[in-house]
């Protein structure tokens, strides 16, 4: 059956995006709303047979600086089976068509494929005009997208869930939810708290930030069809002073009764763990005590941009607070999203970009460990490909984008 070009909604568009495999948050019609208050705009294609819709892609154009060309980015596209290749070839099509009617100078693509998902893609997708950008580490400053991501199965029991996660991380999640801190759902209003505390996070790991209406954006754009959520952590003196005075109240008694008892090592060294566990309580019944005389209504530690694209969920933008670390909100916070995203009817969490095993001394390092502990596997993506439409122009401007990668790699994901 004949592959034939369509026109269809936005509506049909992100339908077709959110059940598809290989669709993503970027290829959603929405996100090219996002994309405008960078300076992006956004055009769609769409093709099928006998009118029932086969493949889409949803085209980024931007202007590039003093010169009369853009750029055509098709980010995580095209969303198709890349197995049909007359679809695939009629995707192409399309695009070029366009693409040349807005001056693009190429067309670059990075897909929502696996490396060992689709056989031989590379070397079909080269054999109609594409060049393959190669297979570089994820967080390559050759890459706009990150090429690797860590990404959880959600899709389980609670129990299951916990057990995947690696067994030190188990217990931070439990400590983090004893300790008291409340991970809520939060309204459009607390997107300021949010950029705060982003500029707070950007301060102390050295990367540059977004105001807020950068999360604003992104907040109006997806949200009102469900697909983005802030979510805060929360922590409110009144709530948690009671259970740390309880708790005091469990161990002093405890203290009482071995000191009644007749001594010998074994109890002396019990009673020492006790005043240990009591000291650190009093510290936090003291610095919670004045919280609480200072700020009664609390102090928000932790929070993040949650998004969508149908059974994909993705931790889009998180930040933290310097203060208060020991009481593990990112921990709480990071459970409570999973919980949310499966409830919603997610079957995957994906923790964005990372390094593949980086060494100790990479910049890396910390961000791979902390995002491997929740039960990840690595997603290994098929990579950036370009289309040339303009050589000349191509050349030139590849001499120049890796400084301006390494700026949006400063500037975070997305």
């Amino acid at each position: 059956m004949t592959v034939e070009r369509l026109t269809i909604t936005d509506k049909a568009h992100d339908e077709f995006v959110k059940t598809h495999p290989h669709g993503d948050l970027l290829q959603l019609s929405k996100w090219g709303d996002v994309k405008k208050s960078a300076g992006w705009y956004s055009k769609r294609i769409a093709v099928g047979r006998a009118g029932e819709v086969a493949g889409v892609a949803q085209l980024l154009f931007k202007k590039v600086p003093r010169l009369p060309y853009t750029l055509c980015y098709i980010s995580r596209g095209f969303v198709c089976d890349y197995r049909d290749h007359e679809v695939v070839e009629a995707l192409l099509e399309q695009g070029i068509e366009i693409a040349k009617a807005e001056r693009a100078y190429s067309i670059k693509i990075d897909p929502d494929v696996e490396v060992t998902e689709v056989e031989d893609l590379v070397d079909y997708m080269e054999s109609i005009g594409f060049k393959h950008k190669g297979f570089e580490d994820g967080l390559s400053k050759h890459y706009i997208q990150p090429r690797m991501t860590m990404v959880t199965n959600i899709d389980q029991s609670e129990e299951d869930l916990i057990k995947s996660f690696e067994r030190n991380n188990r217990s931070r999640v439990k400590l983090s939810q004893k300790k008291g801190t409340r991970a809520y759902i939060a309204s459009r209003d607390e997107l300021q708290t949010f950029a705060d505390l982003m500029q707070e996070t950007g301060s102390r790991d050295g990367f540059l930030t977004r105001d807020v209406s950068y999360f604003e954006n992104i907040y109006d754009a997806l949200n009102p069809d469900g697909d983005a959520e802030l979510v805060l952590v929360k922590l409110v003196p009144g709530e948690v002073l009671p259970k740390l005075r309880e708790e005091r109240q469990v161990r002093l008694d405890k203290k009482a009764r071995l000191e009644g008892k007749e001594k010998n090592q074994k109890i002396e060294n019990q009673i020492k763990d006790l005043d240990i566990q009591l000291a650190k309580l009093e510290k936090q019944i003291d610095e919670l005590t004045e919280m609480e005389k200072t700020t009664p209504e609390g102090k928000v530690l932790s929070g993040s941009i949650l998004t969508f694209a149908g059974h994909k969920a993705y931790y889009l933008y998180g930040a933290s607070s310097n203060e208060y670390r020991d009481y593990l909100p990112n921990y709480n916070m990071q459970l409570t999203m999973m919980r949310y995203a499966r409830d919603k009817g997610a079957k995957t969490y994906d923790f964005g970009g990372t390094s593949n095993h980086p060494d100790k001394e990479s910049e890396y390092y910390g961000l791979w460990q902390f995002k491997k502990m929740w039960g990840t596997k690595l997603s290994a993506k098929i990579g950036e490909f370009d289309y040339v439409l303009n050589p000349p122009v191509y050349q030139l401007i590849e001499q120049v984008k890796p400084q301006i990668m390494n700026l949006k790699r400063k500037l975070g994901r997305r």
